[in-house]
Formats: C-alpha cells, sequence, structure tokens
C-alpha cells in the first residue's frame, strides 16, 4: 500500500456484537484524526455478526468528508483476512463465490467495503478481541448498547 501524505491520517478501531446468529445486532466504530475521536454506533433487529463487523468499518470509512489515509483496526479476522489474504478479489474473480463455490455472503456489504476502498488508501490491522485493547473494549462497548437498543433492552 503506497502512502499518501497529502491525505488525512485517520484512525478507525470498530467491532459488532450479535445475540444469537442472526438476532439483534449492534455496531461501535471510533475514529481518530490526531487527538480528534469520533464515536458512531448503530444497529439492526434481525442481523448477524459479521454483517454487524463489516457495518463498524463501512459506516466509520463513509463518515469520512474527504478521500484520507486509513488504518483500520478490527477484531474481525473475516474482515481483514478478505483483504490481507487476498479473499475479495478472488471471490470477485470467481463471480462472487468462495473458494467453495458458494455465493459469498454479505455481498451487498462487501461492495459497499471495497466503493470504499477505492476513494480511501486503507492499511488493515487485525488484534485480538476482547484482549484489553482500548479502543476494542470501547467499540464493544458501544456495539453491545446498539445491540440492546435494537434487543428492546433499554
Amino acid at each position: 500500500m503506497q502512502i499518501d501524505k497529502a491525505r488525512k491520517e485517520i484512525q478507525i478501531f470498530s467491532d459488532g456484537a450479535c445475540s444469537g446468529n442472526p438476532g439483534p445486532g449492534g455496531w461501535g466504530a471510533i475514529l481518530r484524526y490526531k487527538d480528534v475521536e469520533k464515536e458512531l454506533s448503530g444497529g439492526e433487529s434481525e442481523t448477524t455478526n459479521n454483517r454487524m463487523e463489516l457495518m463498524g468499518v463501512i459506516a466509520a470509512l463513509e463518515s469520512l468528508k474527504e478521500p484520507c489515509q486509513v488504518k483500520v483496526f478490527t477484531d474481525s479476522q473475516y474482515i481483514a483476512k478478505a483483504f490481507t489474504e487476498n479473499w475479495l478479489a478472488n471471490w470477485q474473480k470467481n463471480g462472487w463465490k468462495t473458494a467453495g463455490k458458494k455465493a459469498v455472503k454479505n455481498r451487498e456489504l462487501w461492495e459497499r467495503l471495497l466503493a470504499q476502498a477505492v476513494i480511501h488508501n486503507l492499511e488493515w490491522q487485525w488484534i485480538r478481541g476482547h484482549a484489553g485493547h482500548p479502543e476494542n473494549e470501547r467499540c464493544d462497548q458501544l456495539a453491545v448498547a446498539a445491540r440492546d437498543r435494537f434487543a428492546n433492552k433499554n
């Protein structure tokens, strides 16, 4: 990945949560530019954990107002490996089929994420979830709170 020094350098931290799979779910994200942070969250009443993981990253990227240099921190190997191990490129080459010849799940969300990857320079960093990483823990709190709103628990 080529770093574009003319672009703002942004960090995005993201997480998803789901009760049942499918079930009510939520996502949380933190955007950081220099020492300024913005928190985002949302959810759905009937969804999956992978969809919420994707939505956290997508919503954060879609909130950016100009092309940026973005380092994305996720505890989702599903998302990180899709980029770092070229799963996405292979899915597209194979007509949105997995190596096992099955339709790729969440294709519409992957396409939204790919649209953002064209706008921004993205760098992916997998982090272990629930391992004391402060931003990941905060994103989990945001995701769980959103999930609970969609489960009518609050």
